[in-house]
């Protein structure tokens, strides 16, 4: 296990802005006029640095996906879904290539459950300098149950997640862009709308380089299990009722666009 945990600073956390609780508070992303620190912007994607960098000894920066302070993954245009994960992915990846880091991590935190503090649609890339974030991961937390299986294209639901009960990978080539965000979405939707009767309101993002795919996790969110939280024991459904959650996802990509 990792023998370093990342340091949290509290001083700098005191003044970050929270708006999923208090959805009255002003969102500094909705001023992109007043934004600072600019790395790189195409239409309304904006990727900046963090201006409360919380975290030791790391390179923290954010991705403004779009200007509709209410958008989501799961409610975008497909169009507009690829333009934001190619915009993403191209810089996470130029960050990776620069070798200023130990490791680079990519992540996206969506509801009230997410660990996240401004419901406006962001992801984030973080260099760390001196922890591999992708130490603690095997091969077996990113494969899994069958959902979906072309020549560009592999979904599974893990039957070894990293925390569970349910997550899903998709893995692609890093030039299947479209495909990566298609399916991606694809599950996000089914994450809010059909697992648990729709009663799932959260859920993370994270991203893996794998050689020459990338992979994503999608991660439905409620409250973290004890066993996870005390003993990192993490905990997996019956295979009948995976089975019956892969078959549920199937359907959605069988559905004609």
């Amino acid at each position: 296990m990792q023998a370093h945990p990342l340091v949290f600073d509290t001083k700098i956390a005191k003044g970050k802005p929270e708006n999923i609780r208090h959805p009255h508070n002003e969102c500094p992303f909705c001023e992109p006029s007043q934004l600072t620190d600019i790395l790189a912007q195409t239409d309304d994607r904006i990727w900046l640095l963090n201006k409360f960098p919380t975290l030791q000894a790391t390179w923290q920066t954010i991705i403004i996906e779009t200007q509709d302070h209410l958008g989501d993954i799961a409610t975008y245009s497909p169009a507009k879904n690829r333009a934001i994960f190619a915009f993403a992915l191209k810089h996470w990846q130029a960050t990776i290539a620069s070798d200023r880091f130990k490791s680079v991590l990519l992540y996206k935190n969506f509801g009230p459950h997410s660990g996240g503090s401004l419901r406006h649609p962001h992801m984030q890339i973080v260099g760390l300098q001196d922890v591999d974030g992708y130490a603690n991961l095997t091969p077996a937390n990113l494969s899994g149950y069958p959902i979906v299986t072309t020549r560009n294209l592999s979904v599974t639901a893990s039957d070894q997640p990293i925390m569970g009960f349910v997550e899903f990978n998709v893995s692609a080539a890093w030039a299947d862009v479209d495909e990566l965000a298609d399916a991606v979405q694809k599950i996000v939707q089914y994450t809010l709308n059909d697992y648990f009767n729709g009663r799932c309101d959260s859920y993370n993002l994270f991203f893996y380089p794998v050689g020459d795919r990338v992979v994503c996790k999608i991660e439905p969110l409620f409250n973290v299990s004890p066993y996870y939280i005390g003993y990192r024991l993490s905990q997996v459904d019956t295979p009948e009722r995976m089975r019956e959650i892969a078959a549920a996802v199937r359907q959605r990509f069988d559905q004609k666009a």
